[in-house]
């Protein structure tokens, strides 16, 4: 059942050196608080997966915590590649990490296998493609029914899953809202799940058609972080702030200056600076 905890609690509590760990978002509601709160406490030797890592991975991946990387499309949205990930990749810095590339399909469908505890996903894809030239783990398995040849890769069972949400009632549900992404299947494909959320409220009336709510037994811990998810955006709360991506892009060029950015906004920083740093930046 899920426990109401501070964020620097909840992270110390459920991620460890050595996990496989999904910071998931798509676009919408990326657990950037959460990714910051990981970075502080120096977590090391991570297998971060994630259908499109953005900024938080390109991060998490210059302070030097992952080894590898489970992924389909890695970029900096609207404004192009990650370079620290690149550096990382190319120059081994701050040190060499493995990748493992899969489609958009091919990881939503990992999601699901592992959200209903199979071992594997299976669905018609790769056709065409050239990805399972370079990834072991894109094979393919024949119909015992049709005969047909479909793709095989396997399920995704992260040992910890962060995702962002809009509201949390008193007994420890999770109401998701606006795109919704992979995050249900990340939390139910997780042996851990933390969710951070903007407010928490007696119970969810007014309910809109499009929106997931995950029940309290399905999450391991709730904190409170009004603003989790900037500078990517919450539904209902505060919009994507596109300048700070493209600032990212400057900031991540740079080995020092993306160093001098990171102690001075992430390391030196708390999840109630973050928020309050929010807060400004949404009344501004």
């Amino acid at each position: 059942m899920a426990q109401f905890m501070p964020l620097s609690q909840a992270v110390a509590e459920n991620l460890r050196n050595g996990d496989v760990a999904a910071f998931e978002g798509f676009t919408h509601l990326i657990p950037t608080a959460a990714a910051h709160e990981a970075i502080r406490q120096g977590f090391r030797d991570l297998t971060l997966v994630r259908m499109t890592p953005d900024v938080v991975y390109d991060q998490m991946i210059g302070m030097g915590m992952a080894k590898k990387v489970i992924f389909s499309y890695a970029g900096n949205p609207g404004v192009g590649l990650l370079r620290r990930m690149r550096d990382a990749i190319e120059n081994g810095w701050p040190n060499r990490i493995e990748v493992e590339e899969h489609s958009h399909a091919a990881m939503a469908n990992a999601y699901e296998a592992g959200a209903a505890g199979l071992p594997c996903a299976i669905f018609r894809g790769y056709r065409g493609a050239g990805l399972a030239e370079v990834n072991p783990n894109i094979r393919s398995i024949v119909c015992p029914f049709t005969g047909e040849k479909l793709a095989a890769v396997p399920s995704v069972r992260p040992d910890v899953s962060f995702v962002h949400a809009q509201k949390a009632d008193r007994k420890g549900n999770v109401l998701v809202e606006g795109i919704i992404g992979i995050q249900k299947e990340a939390v139910l494909a997780a042996r851990r799940a933390v969710v951070t959320v903007e407010e928490v409220v007696d119970d969810f009336k007014g309910l809109h058609p499009n929106l997931t709510i995950l029940p309290s037994w399905t999450i391991t811990a709730i904190s409170v972080v009004p603003g989790g998810a900037h500078p990517s955006y919450t539904h209902g709360y505060y919009a994507r702030d596109n300048a700070s991506y493209i600032e990212w892009d400057e900031i991540a060029a740079d080995r020092d200056r993306f160093r001098a950015w990171m102690q001075a906004n992430v390391l030196d920083a708390s999840p109630e600076d973050f928020a309050a740093r929010v807060a400004s930046l949404r009344a501004a």
